[in-house]
């Protein structure tokens, strides 16, 4: 079969591998859909720590069922199912206080595992522990149900940040993180969702998708006066920083509420994790500051039946659909910010 294949920092190549076969714990499926994402571009940049090479990459899988090993029960071939990402022990103290998103002994798939840019893969026994194989409800393709991954991190990060019902939102970053954001918050009956960029180009491009009540450039305007500006004064009740931007992180402290909340979605760079915070600011206005990292096997249960539903529909922000031969080029549209969310159909 073809994969495409972790070797090193600037070294992922599209090769041949032996198809595998399934042990007695596990399912192999036949991938039918592995979008793309930033993390993505990291790896093949800069590799990541918990990635001994050779690796598959690929981690928002969605395909299916072809074997099933001889202690596996419940699933058949010709299941359609969506793969977690992120795999908690489900076994460790935070797991047992259903804090699955911070579990310490997390390990994951196109990382620790061969992923999802693959014609065939397998699924461990680790996620099938955690429930983490899910079936996609009829009726919803498998590119959309690839999309449920991201969703179900950014379910986690809005049900940590309390979106909800007549919220001013800000969502800071237009990529498919932040077009899922505008979409959820919706769906959370937002009362009014603003969405940042500092690339005109990609703002508008999101803008044309995701229908925000503002589009703002951060390159054109200052973004906490345009955002004091449309919200009367007062600031967004919740304020999401969907980019790896440390200033995107110091302007929402600015730009938020009175006892509003701040989601810090995007994680900064290891060079660079550290920020100006006006704690007077958090202090006075009594600010919340919430983290956000990564989602659990519920997670993806829900983001699947909120796409399945149409509560956050996600066909549209597909805006690129290549084979494997042509993963290179989609981690390249990626980077380039020419897409909202590229997917992979071996």
């Amino acid at each position: 079969m073809r994969v495409v294949r972790f070797h090193a920092p600037g070294d992922v190549r599209i090769e041949d591998a032996p198809e595998p076969s399934p042990g007695p714990g596990d399912v192999k499926i036949r991938v039918r859909a592995c979008s793309t994402c930033g993390t993505d571009v990291k790896i093949l940049n800069f590799g990541h720590h918990h990635i001994v090479p050779p690796r598959v990459m690929g981690h928002e899988i969605a395909g299916e069922v072809v074997e099933v090993g001889a202690d596996v029960s419940g699933w058949a071939p010709g299941d359609r199912v969506q793969v977690i990402a992120a795999i908690p022990c489900g076994v460790c103290g935070e797991c047992r206080r259903g804090r699955m998103t911070v579990c310490p002994n997390q390990v994951s798939m196109g990382y620790h595992f061969d992923g999802g840019f693959a014609e065939y893969m397998i699924v461990p026994p680790n996620v099938l522990n955690v429930d983490g194989l899910n079936r996609i409800p009829d009726g919803l393709t498998f590119a959309e149900a690839s999309v449920a991954e991201p969703l179900a991190c950014v379910l986690n990060g809005q049900n940590l940040a309390g979106v909800g019902e007549g919220d001013d939102v800000v969502v800071m970053g237009s990529g498919p993180i932040g077009c899922l954001h505008v979409r959820l918050a919706r769906a959370r009956g937002a009362a009014r969702v603003f969405l940042v960029d500092l690339n005109r180009e990609r703002l508008d491009l999101a803008a044309g998708l995701v229908h925000p009540d503002a589009a703002i450039c951060g390159s054109e305007t200052d973004v906490v006066d345009a955002v004091l500006k449309l919200t009367e004064g007062r600031g967004a009740d919740v304020v999401i920083t969907a980019a790896a931007a440390g200033a995107a992180q110091e302007q929402a402290v600015q730009m938020t509420a009175r006892q509003g909340r701040i989601s810090f979605f995007g994680g900064l760079p290891k060079d660079k994790p550290v920020i100006a915070l006006d704690s007077n600011l958090v202090h006075y206005r009594e600010l919340t500051i919430v983290g956000a990292n990564g989602s659990s096997p519920g997670h993806n249960k829900e983001a699947l039946r909120l796409i399945a539903e149409g509560a956050v529909p996600v066909a549209d922000l597909i805006t690129h659909r290549l084979p494997l031969e042509g993963a290179l080029d989609a981690f390249g549209i990626v980077a380039r910010g020419e897409a909202i969310k590229v997917t992979i159909e071996p």
